[in-house]
């Protein structure tokens, strides 16, 4: 399923490569790489993507393309990734940031509330910004690192596995074809 779906994705991106708001990127985005499903592409793509969501600024597509790109990674994956910190898991991802980058940084984590005003951004902010980003930082380098390694260790075990019920297969077949 996954398969089809990349490659259908494939398909209208490449038919669509002469339209203007795809000439930005030139023949880059048809670059077969971009939408390959080999397992460095997928794995090194979704590590890319859960680091880069992360950062606590609304470009996390933009930098997953750009990085996509530039690596030459699966697009599709990388902003499968990205999607991992979304309005809904927003607050704890960057609260446990926050008091990761506070724990770095022998702060004591203090309470805060957050108020849609400048005031606050100057006073509230002020004192949580140092730990937060800092926290956001290595909490994206150490999630990007443990998902691109995990997800290839799952993509390892599910190929070892099939490669031996296979192999299993193969085997009772010629026995039954003996017999």
């Amino acid at each position: 399923m996954p398969r089809r779906l990349v490659k259908h994705v494939a398909r209208l991106i490449h038919a669509r490569r002469h339209k203007w708001y795809m000439s930005i990127f030139g023949e880059r985005l048809t670059d077969s790489h971009l939408w390959s499903l080999n397992r460095r592409s997928i794995t090194v793509a979704f590590g890319v993507g859960i680091g880069v969501s992360f950062i606590p600024l609304p470009v996390h597509l933009l930098l997953v393309v750009l990085a996509a790109i530039i690596w030459r990674l699966n697009v599709a994956v990388g902003i499968a990734g990205a999607y991992i910190v979304n309005p809904l898991t927003m607050v704890p991802v960057y609260y446990a940031a926050y008091r990761v980058g506070a724990w770095l940084l022998r702060y004591r984590p203090r309470h805060f509330e957050f108020h849609p005003n400048w005031n606050w951004l100057e006073h509230g902010l002020g004192p949580a910004w140092k730990p937060f980003l800092l926290g956001c930082l290595v909490c994206g380098i150490a999630s990007g690192f443990a998902g691109r390694y995990t997800l290839e260790l799952v993509w390892r075990l599910v190929t070892i596995h099939r490669y031996r019920t296979r192999r299993e297969r193969r085997r009772n077949c010629r026995a039954a074809s003996i017999l």
